[in-house]
């Protein structure tokens, strides 16, 4: 009994001594704060859907969303929007860089091109994807409150080293859903002869595409580093044409854009849904599902190029710089 007693004691001396746990209260919030999330960057995987589960999954680069190319589009939930997934690499958007700390990724499933006697062959979007991501958009735009203006492609963050989501991405439909901002097409028409008259020199495309966000030399000269950042804003706002050569439309939508008016700009005249295209938007995503575990997929020794059943592929000239697959961000 005298023992039980001493050793009692003995365990609520030691319970004494211990360190005492923090004392908190949460009585106030400091004003100055924000949502760590700027930034929504769209990717395009450059493969089939199992390697894709498998690399974003199993190796470094990663992503918060994979879109599927099934005929019902789904997203498999990779990384919790809390964390940070590996998907930017070096990167740089207006003062920002490494955006992989500041924003989140969607990977979206499709072939990206493949190289022909003709030219490159870049393959497009299905719209039963665009009709799924556009509400996953929405959604995430509300819940981090990001700006039109920070919904991006990795070509525009990385224009030295990547082409996703490419000039087959549709971003004009994202526009319509007021996601992003698009230059007036007015405006656009009636600046363009005033630079058709004169061609502005490398030095003003170079000061107007860091004022709209791009990283972009500024010395004065039509280098390759400044022709690749010409080629990712073309793709994005004109992809008839992405050869890197500064032009007269090229300088009117650009200048458009870099204006205050361009901020509030929404295009008057609603994307006509591609022919093969006849299921309407839905109203909500589907529910995001964990992805399956991928373990027995073995990787093919290349990636499959697999053709969309619709719309047809557009050939269009090849453009530098060298696209990557999704293994490296």
């Amino acid at each position: 009994m005298k023992k039980t007693l001493l050793l009692t004691s003995l365990i609520a001396l030691l319970a004494g001594c211990a360190a005492p746990g923090p004392r908190l209260d949460h009585s106030y919030t400091a004003r100055s704060q924000s949502d760590r999330v700027k930034f929504i960057v769209l990717h395009y995987t450059v493969s089939d859907l199992p390697r894709s589960i498998k690399i974003l999954t199993q190796q470094e680069v990663s992503a918060h969303y994979l879109l599927t190319d099934s005929d019902e589009p789904l997203f498999y939930t990779l990384v919790d929007e809390s964390r940070q997934a590996n998907h930017a690499g070096v990167s740089n958007w207006k003062t920002y860089t490494h955006l992989n700390a500041s924003s989140i990724g969607i990977e979206i499933v499709n072939p990206g091109f493949r190289d022909t006697a003709e030219g490159r062959v870049w393959y497009p979007f299905k719209q039963a994807q665009i009709d799924q991501l556009i509400p996953l958009l929405k959604q995430i735009v509300a819940r981090h409150n990001i700006v039109p203006e920070n919904i991006l492609g990795h070509s525009d963050i990385a224009p030295q080293r990547k082409q996703d989501p490419g000039p087959m991405f549709p971003w004009r439909q994202l526009a319509d859903a007021g996601l992003v901002l698009w230059p007036d097409a007015v405006q656009v028409a009636a600046r363009q002869p005033v630079f058709a008259a004169q061609v502005p020199d490398p030095a003003w495309f170079q000061k107007k595409l860091a004022q709209h966000g791009y990283a972009v030399p500024q010395n004065g000269l039509l280098d390759p580093a400044t022709r690749n950042v010409l080629i990712a804003f073309q793709s994005k706002y004109r992809p008839a044409k992405f050869d890197g050569v500064p032009d007269a439309e090229c300088a009117a939508i650009l200048d458009v854009l870099t204006s205050p008016a361009a901020l509030s700009v929404r295009p008057a005249v609603p994307v006509p849904a591609p022919a093969s295209a006849s299921t309407p938007a839905p109203a909500a995503i589907p529910v995001a599902v964990p992805a399956p575990t991928p373990a027995s997929l073995p990787a093919p020794a290349a990636v499959p190029v697999a053709v969309p059943a619709a719309p047809a592929a557009a050939v269009v000239p090849a453009a530098p710089p060298p696209a990557e697959p999704v293994e490296s961000n």
